[in-house]
């Protein structure tokens, strides 16, 4: 199976954080000397961030959780990257590229005079060995291994120009979103599915110098990097079990960012004079997986799913009987989008919403009429038998103490109980969740997964190659869908250059995958964020003055992040450096809102919600590391 790390559980309460193995030179300082944070100098400018979620792996090939591909975001530069406005293809490793005319051949011109954090040289031959390594070992496609199964060969034809041959047109090739890693240090690693050495080596804006699982993720930033040095010395990722923990260190200052909040700790905090609030539109969809039977990418049969799901009228009953807007209003608080297609509606162009007869509208009568003709007849205690006569008994895999599994969880229960359909909640901590639905082992999950800007990736995950081999890696499933439409439909669309038929075909698919019912769509929420606007003037957002500022599709949020009394917050559009800014702060800062409040509304947003808990008088929360 995949690299794991296991989930240790620890309780981080924000008193014990003064002994915490998080702080730097000052560790046995008191709180309030470190409490001054990244402006006053006295441990050096540290961005410290309080997350719920647990890294899997800090190895780019393996890595596809939230935590573990965003701290991968800083650490390594891809060839290209999205833009801060529009969210748009720039360059980064390749400062510019071309294509045949057969669409065939693809041109990279890697920047000259980049270096690595070590002092080496970045060259085409990093990518050029990254690529053929993927081509080469199954391992190390399973986190990106969409991307390259339609290419031919890689080629450094010298040290700044990449050349990349693919089979078929591919038309993502502007928007790879695979890291670059240095071949220096990785060709030397016996097992690609190793766990890298510290301090990583890399040409982000940081790297990460030390690691503690469940505990701490610390970089350092990289004084080589080619768009200049961050304005923070170090970025502090501190994991809190305890969820509430985490919002008081940021209430007495102990750390500075949180996303995202709960909508009742982000209610909690509106009025607090030191704290600022940035509610942005997400590009996270929520989903329930309904296992319709796994398998391996040869079609070898795996897990324990219920067989009786791989009826699809079953499926679509059991989607008929989950009430997404009362998912909306009462696990978010109103604080998300109603559920719709398989692509967020942030990314306008490309979202589907249902119609006419394909609208599932919530009714539990009709689902009851439904299965009784269907022939799924109730026992003397109202659970429905299968078609060979056995309860209808289904395990619901849900990350334990993650709010939205936590909240969500009692209503799938009782809607399909009026159904005739037995649930039994099954709260697993967050990696083990992970290995099991990717092995087949559940009939029901809460799952989820970030979209991009490109939506060729999330559609990947529902083709039969995406399944994963023998061994559980190779590739990442989602719901273990194999259909030959879809993977038709699939390959059309990647090679489809014209933008308005790749959208007509996408939304095909997402009608397709609609119908097929092996997932069901809760909604879209919101994330909810914090800083401490006494510490940090702000932070650059995706997209520009009205997005998020963690987990974006780049790194401009904490590469621009600047101390109080630094600004103004740059702006990156395309020609600016790290040292360079205009004389406005497009931000979450004090000047981009008079209410503290940003609407992220426009352009298509990374980001992935970590669901840090709600306050001390609902109790502990725990999230989980949803897979990116």
């Amino acid at each position: 199976m995949r690299s794991r790390l296991l989930a240790l559980g620890v309780t981080l309460m924000a008193s014990a954080l003064v002994m915490a193995p998080v702080a730097v030179s000052a560790s046995a300082a008191p709180a309030s000397a470190r409490t001054a944070g990244a402006a006053s100098g006295q441990d050096g400018k540290i961005l410290r961030i309080g997350v719920s979620r647990e890294v899997d792996t800090l190895n780019p090939f393996i890595s596809i959780t939230l935590m573990g591909t965003s701290i991968l975001r800083y650490q390594f530069e891809f060839l290209t990257t999205y833009s801060q406005g529009s969210m748009t293809p720039e360059g980064a490793l390749a400062e510019k590229w071309e294509t045949s005319e057969d669409k065939l051949t693809w041109t990279y011109h890697i920047r000259k005079d980049m270096k690595w954090s070590d002092g080496q040289p970045v060259t085409a031959k990093d990518a050029a060995w990254t690529f053929q390594k993927m081509l080469d070992d199954e391992t190390a496609q399973t986190a990106n291994g969409s991307y390259i199964q339609q290419w031919e060969s890689v080629t450094a034809t010298d040290d700044w120009t990449l050349e990349i041959r693919t089979k078929v047109p591919q038309a993502t090739m502007d928007a790879l979103d695979i890291p670059i890693v240095p071949e220096h240090v990785w060709s030397k690693m016996s097992d690609i599915s190793a766990a890298p050495e510290l301090p990583m080596v890399g040409n982000g804006p940081y790297y990460v110098t030390e690691f503690k699982e469940a505990q701490f993720t610390k970089m350092k930033a990289n004084e080589n990097y080619w768009r200049g040095a961050p304005k923070v010395d170090e970025v502090h990722f501190i994991y809190y079990s305890n969820s509430d923990a985490a919002v008081s260190a940021l209430q007495s200052g102990e750390v500075d960012l949180i996303n995202p909040l709960t909508p009742t700790q982000y209610d909690a905090l509106q009025g607090d004079p030191e704290i600022q609030l940035n509610n942005a539109q997400n590009r996270r969809f929520n989903e329930l997986l309904i296992n319709p039977g796994a398998a391996t990418n040869d079609g070898t049969p795996i897990g324990d799913g219920n067989p009786a799901l791989k009826d699809i009228k079953l499926r679509q009953v059991i989607a008929q009987a989950i009430d997404t807007k009362t998912l909306v209003d009462k696990v978010w608080s109103g604080y998300a989008t109603e559920a719709a297609g398989y692509i967020p509606p942030m990314f306008s162009d490309f979202a589907w919403k249902p119609t006419g007869d394909q609208v599932r509208k919530f009714d539990l009568d009709a689902a009851n009429k439904a299965l009784d003709e269907a022939g799924y007849k109730k026992g003397s205690d109202g659970i429905r038998l299968d078609k060979q006569g056995k309860p209808l008994n289904l395990r619901l895999l849900t990350h334990a103490e993650r709010d939205i599994d936590e909240n969500a969880s009692p209503f799938i229960k009782g809607w399909l109980k009026e159904i005739g359909i037995e649930v039994t909640i099954e709260p697993k901590s967050d990696n083990q969740v992970n290995e099991e639905t990717t092995r087949g082992q559940f009939d029901l999950a809460i799952s989820g997964w970030s979209a991009n800007p490109d939506p060729d990736y999330v559609l990947s995950l529902q083709t039969c190659a995406n399944r994963p081999n023998a061994d559980g890696t190779g590739a990442t499933p989602d719901s273990f869908l194999c259909n030959e439409e879809y993977d038709a439909l699939y390959a059309e669309q990647l090679s489809e250059f014209d933008r308005g038929k790749r959208i007509d075909i996408i939304k095909q698919m997402q009608a397709l995958l609609h119908d097929q019912a092996t997932l069901v769509i809760f909604g879209y929420d919101n994330a909810l964020e914090a800083f401490r606007k006494d510490k940090f003037e702000g932070f650059p957002q995706q997209p520009t003055g009205t997005g998020v500022i963690m987990f974006q599709q780049s790194y401009w949020g904490l590469l621009g992040a600047t101390p109080k009394g630094e600004g103004p917050v740059p702006v990156y559009d395309g020609s600016q450096s790290a040292e360079s800014g205009e004389d406005t702060t497009d931000a979450a800062g004090e000047d981009s809102s008079n209410t503290g409040l940003v609407l992220g509304i426009v352009g298509g947003v990374l980001v992935v919600v970590l669901v840090v808990g709600l306050l001390v008088v609902r109790g502990r929360r725990k999230t989980a590391d949803d897979r990116e």
